[in-house]
C-alpha cells in the first residue's frame, strides 16, 4: 500500500524545486533580456579592461655606437588570492614563489592570503629568466605583467652625463632628463574584455592603438676616453685626497665633448641609494674661482690688442705690489719677467699689470667674447653660468684680482673653452654632448654639426699664445708634471684660495690644470679640477699629473701623431721674428 503522505511530500518538494528553477529562469531572462541597464553596465565594467601597451625607451649610445643605456624586459609577478585560496593551494603556491623569487616565505604568504582580493603584486621588475622559472611551475592564480626597466651596462661610468630614468620611466637627470621627449616614445592603448580567469577574450577587443617607440640618442662621448678620465680621477682621489674632482676632454676643432666626469660617482642602476650632492655634475654645475688658469684669457686679450709683445718686460716687484692701496703677492718673488715668463712662472703681479693696461671695459669685453658669464648651452640640465659682473660694478682693485682668477667664477667647461679657442686659431666653438637623434625607422630627427660662435682673437694671437703656453710645461714652468713624452703641451696651472664664510682660506684651494695638444695644431683640450687637495695643494703638482695620466692614453687611442724634429723646426720658423 502506497503511503499517501510520502506521495504528498514528494510532490511538494518537486513543485518547490520547479518553482525555484522557474524563478531562476525568470530572473536570468530578466537580467539578460530586461531593461536593467545599470546592472548590465556594472557587469561590463567588471569584465572590461583598459591597459597601456608599454613602449621601449630609446637607447643611449656613445660616438662609436657602444650601448650606454637601454631598456630590458622584466615582469611583475602577481597573484589572484580568490583563485589561489579557492583551490586550497595557498601554502603550496606561497612556498614555490618564495623559493624561486628568493623572498621571505612570510612576505609571500601575506600577499597570497588575502580573501576577496583579485590582484596582489608579489615581486616587481623581475628578470625574464626568473619569471620564466615561475611560469614553468603553472601555479594557479599566478599571472604576469610585462614591464621594462632601464639598465646601464657600465654601472657608474658616465653617470653624471647620462643621468637616469626613474621607476616610472621618466628621465630625471643628465641626458635622460634633457632628452626625455625623444627617448620616452608614446605608449599604446588597448581596450578588451577578460573572462573569469582573467584571460583576455581576444574577439572582444574594441580598441588598439599601436605604441611609438622612443628614439635613440647618440652622444659625442667616447666610452674609452671616458674610461681613461674616470680611472685618472679615481687615482687622484686616492693620491691627493680632494673633496671632489672633475675633468673634461674636448675636441678642439669641433667643440664636441669626448669625456666628462666627476667624483664622487654613483651607480646608475642604484641611483635611489645615492645622495643628491653625489649626483651633481661638477664639470658644468659648479661655479669656482679659477685662479691662474684665467691668466690665459687676459694675456691673449692684451696681445690681440697690440698692447704687449711676447718679449715685453714687466717689473714683478720681487713678489709684492700695491695697487689702489691694496697689496698683491706672488707665490714666489720675481724681478723682471717678459710676458712669456709671466705665464711660465704664473706671476700674479705681471698678469695684473697687463690687465691694468687693458682697462676694465676692454678686458670685460674680451671675457664676454670668450663665453664667460653665460651658460654654454651644453645638452644636460644643471649648468651654471659663472659670475662675471659688469665692468661698471668693478671696484678699482678688482681688475688686478680678476687678472689672477679671483672675484670671477667659471665652470670647468667655460674655462676649457677659452683654451680651446686659443687652440682653434681664435674660433670659439659651440659645445655638444649629443651627436644625433635617430628614430626606430632610421630617420635622423636631429644632428649637430660644428658651429663657431665667435672669434675673440686672431690666428696670429692664438699661435703666439700656444707658443708661450708650451713653456709652462717645460723646465722652469709651473706645469712640468703635465708634460707628455713625444708631445708639446700648451697649458696653464691654477691654484685659487677657496672662500669659506666670506673669507679666503690659505690652506684650502681649488687646484687645476688645463692643456691642449699637440701645441702645433691642437686636437684635444683637457681640464682637471681638484677641490681642496691635501696635503699638496698647487695645481702644478696635483692637477698637472692627473692631466698627464689622461692625456697620454687618449693621445695614443686617438692616434695623435707625436711631434718630430722637422715639425718642431717648422713650428718655430713660422713664429720666428714675431714679438
Amino acid at each position: 500500500m502506497i503511503d499517501r503522505g510520502y506521495i504528498w511530500r514528494t510532490t511538494l518538494v518537486a513543485v518547490a524545486l520547479l518553482a525555484v528553477w522557474m524563478g531562476l529562469a525568470v530572473r536570468l531572462g530578466y537580467l539578460h533580456l530586461g531593461g536593467n541597464e545599470s546592472l548590465k553596465e556594472r557587469v561590463r565594467r567588471m569584465r572590461t579592461v583598459e591597459e597601456k601597451i608599454l613602449v621601449g625607451r630609446g637607447r643611449i649610445l656613445d660616438r662609436n655606437e657602444q650601448l650606454l643605456a637601454l631598456d630590458l624586459p622584466v615582469q611583475n609577478i602577481c597573484v589572484d588570492p580568490v583563485v589561489v585560496l579557492s583551490n586550497g593551494q595557498a601554502k603550496a603556491v606561497s612556498a614555490q614563489l618564495s623559493r624561486v623569487l628568493g623572498l621571505p616565505p612570510g612576505e609571500v604568504w601575506d600577499r597570497v592570503n588575502r580573501p576577496g582580493r583579485r590582484y596582489e603584486p608579489v615581486a616587481r621588475l623581475v628578470r625574464e629568466e626568473i619569471a620564466t622559472q615561475v611560469e614553468r611551475l603553472r601555479l594557479p592564480g599566478v599571472f604576469f605583467e610585462p614591464q621594462t626597466t632601464r639598465y646601464y651596462p657600465h654601472d657608474s661610468m658616465g653617470c653624471h652625463v647620462m643621468g637616469f630614468s626613474n621607476k616610472e620611466g621618466v628621465g630625471s637627470a643628465g641626458i635622460e632628463q634633457r632628452w626625455d621627449p625623444y627617448l620616452k616614445g608614446r605608449p599604446g592603448l588597448r581596450q578588451s574584455e577578460r573572462d573569469g580567469r582573467r584571460h583576455e577574450i581576444y574577439t572582444h577587443r574594441t580598441l588598439e592603438i599601436a605604441p611609438q617607440e622612443g628614439a635613440d640618442v647618440y652622444l659625442t662621448i667616447d666610452q674609452n676616453i671616458q674610461y681613461f678620465v674616470e680611472k685618472a680621477l679615481d687615482a687622484a682621489m686616492t693620491n691627493f685626497h680632494p673633496e671632489a674632482a672633475w675633468a673634461i676632454v674636448e675636441e678642439v676643432r669641433t667643440g664636441n665633448i669626448l669625456a666628462m666626469a666627476s667624483r664622487p660617482a654613483y651607480d646608475l642602476n642604484g641611483y635611489n641609494k645615492t645622495a643628491a650632492d653625489t649626483r651633481l655634475n661638477r664639470a658644468v654645475g659648479v661655479n669656482f674661482e679659477p685662479g691662474s688658469v684665467f691668466k690665459v684669457g687676459v694675456v691673449a686679450a692684451a696681445l690681440n690688442e697690440g698692447l704687449v709683445a711676447t718679449n715685453d718686460l714687466f717689473d714683478c716687484e720681487n713678489g709684492m705690489w700695491f695697487f689702489a692701496g691694496r697689496p698683491l703677492k706672488d707665490f714666489h718673488p720675481y724681478g723682471t719677467l717678459d710676458v712669456t715668463g709671466i705665464l711660465r712662472k704664473s706671476s700674479n703681479i705681471g698678469a695684473a699689470k697687463i690687465a691694468v693696461m687693458l682697462g676694465p671695459e676692454r678686458l670685460h669685453r674680451y671675457l664676454k667674447s670668450y663665453g664667460l658669464g653665460r651658460p654654454t648651452g651644453i645638452e644636460v640640465p644643471g649648468e651654471e653660468s659663472g659670475i662675471l659682473n659688469p665692468a661698471e660694478k668693478w671696484a678699482k682693485v678688482d681688475i688686478t684680482r680678476i687678472a689672477m682668477g679671483h672675484t670671477v667664477a667659471v665652470t670647468a667647461l667655460q674655462m676649457l673653452n677659452v683654451l680651446c679657442c686659443i687652440g682653434n686659431d681664435g674660433f670659439l666653438m659651440k659645445n655638444h654632448l649629443v651627436r644625433k637623434v635617430v628614430d626606430k625607422n632610421g630617420a635622423v630627427l636631429l644632428e649637430n654639426k660644428p658651429e663657431a660662435l665667435a672669434r675673440p682673437i686672431t690666428e696670429r694671437t692664438a699661435a703666439l699664445m700656444r707658443q708661450m703656453l708650451t713653456e709652462v710645461t717645460r723646465e722652469g714652468g709651473t706645469g712640468t708634471r703635465a708634460s707628455i713624452k713625444g708631445y708639446n703641451v700648451a697649458g696653464k696651472t691654477g691654484t685659487a684660495e677657496k672662500i669659506v664664510d666670506g673669507h679666503y682660506v690659505e690652506n684650502a684651494n681649488v687646484s687645476s690644470f688645463m692643456g691642449i695638444l699637440p701645441a702645433e695644431r691642437p686636437e684635444i683640450g683637457i681640464i682637471v679640477v681638484l677641490d681642496n687637495p691635501q696635503p699638496l695643494r698647487t695645481g702644478g703638482v696635483t692637477a698637472g699629473p692627473v692631466f698627464a695620466k689622461i692625456a697620454e692614453p687618449v693621445a695614443r687611442y686617438l692616434d695623435i701623431r707625436p711631434v718630430d724634429a722637422a715639425e718642431l723646426v717648422y713650428y718655430h720658423k713660422i713664429l720666428e721674428g714675431t714679438p
